[in-house]
């Protein structure tokens, strides 16, 4: 029942981020894309360091100021900033496409950087899965749009932040490097605002739902994904992250008008196989140490 549940928590989770994401689509139209960062940065910075501090956790330590917790927020500027220009610029549907190569490029990291023994079945399995992305971006070819390389610096981006996430020190809490992760996106707005043509907008009501929406979506999600990798097996729960994409191609068609193509369609199903037989082989390499440990 702990994993059933775990895994209703992380399909929610999933549905709520794509909700995100198509408020931040809305809101693109009429928002410059710094303006739209310096508010959620401000917020989520706001609410998750009012959640630290009542966990009793330090805002200001030493600890935060680790290379690893500096790579992380470089990795969370470097990965917000292209996805959100992902969404704002391309369709939602390929863009949450690209990004569930995350995972893949996590992997990729974890072989190069942190010594981590891949075999050639995963090996394998990541070609695969990045041919899926160029599948989606083709690049040459007459459908290629030069902004969906945006959803590209998002997955290197993002899996620079997960591989720094297992180096940093056990005593700095999850709403510690959450506020601090929103808070970075506040000075990546004002420098895309100061360097861009655009200025601060006037915010009428139905665009600060939409932000409202945004942020609200975002929080909660990231709460539910917190508690479920907690409730549930990893290798069990973690493959229902790949929902999110059903849930963008879902809001794309109905909300943004999108027909995805069959190199995008077949392209997704290439990243998520191979992610999917990525998450399998590494538990069952877990359960085979596991039981030559014991």
């Amino acid at each position: 029942m702990d994993n059933l549940r775990a895994i209703l928590l992380m399909v929610a989770a999933m549905a709520g981020f794509a909700l995100e994401d198509m408020f931040i689509k809305h809101v693109s139209a009429t928002l410059p894309i710094g303006q739209i960062l310096l508010v959620l940065g401000t917020g989520g910075a706001v609410i998750f360091a009012a959640l630290a501090l009542r966990q009793g956790a330090r805002l200001i330590s030493r600890d935060l100021f680790t290379r690893p917790v500096l790579l992380r927020n470089a990795g969370e500027v470097i990965g917000t900033m292209g996805f959100v220009l992902a969404i704002a610029m391309t369709p939602l549907s390929s863009a949450s496409a690209i990004l569930q190569a995350t995972p893949l490029a996590v992997t990729l990291g974890a072989a190069l950087f942190l010594g981590e023994q891949v075999g050639w079945r995963r090996w394998s399995a990541i070609g695969i899965g990045f041919f899926g992305v160029l599948m989606v971006i083709r690049p040459g070819l007459s459908g290629f749009e030069p902004a969906s390389l945006f959803a590209v610096q998002a997955v290197v981006g993002l899996a620079l932040r997960d591989l720094a996430t297992r180096a940093t020190p056990r005593n700095v809490t999850t709403m510690q490097l959450s506020t601090y992760g929103f808070a970075t996106l506040v000075p990546l707005g004002a420098v895309l605002l100061a360097v861009s043509p655009e200025t601060l907008q006037p915010i009428p009501g139905p665009t600060a739902l939409r932000l409202a929406g945004a942020l609200g979506f975002g929080v909660t999600s990231y709460y539910a994904i917190v508690a479920a990798m907690r409730m549930g097996e990893v290798s069990v729960v973690t493959p229902f992250r790949y929902a999110r994409l059903v849930f963008a191609l879902i809001i794309g068609t109905l909300v943004f008008g999108e027909h995805p193509d069959a190199w995008t369609l077949a392209g997704a199903a290439l990243i998520i196989g191979s992610g999917l037989y990525t998450f399998a082989r590494e538990a069952q390499l877990r359960r085979r140490r596991a039981r030559a440990a014991a």
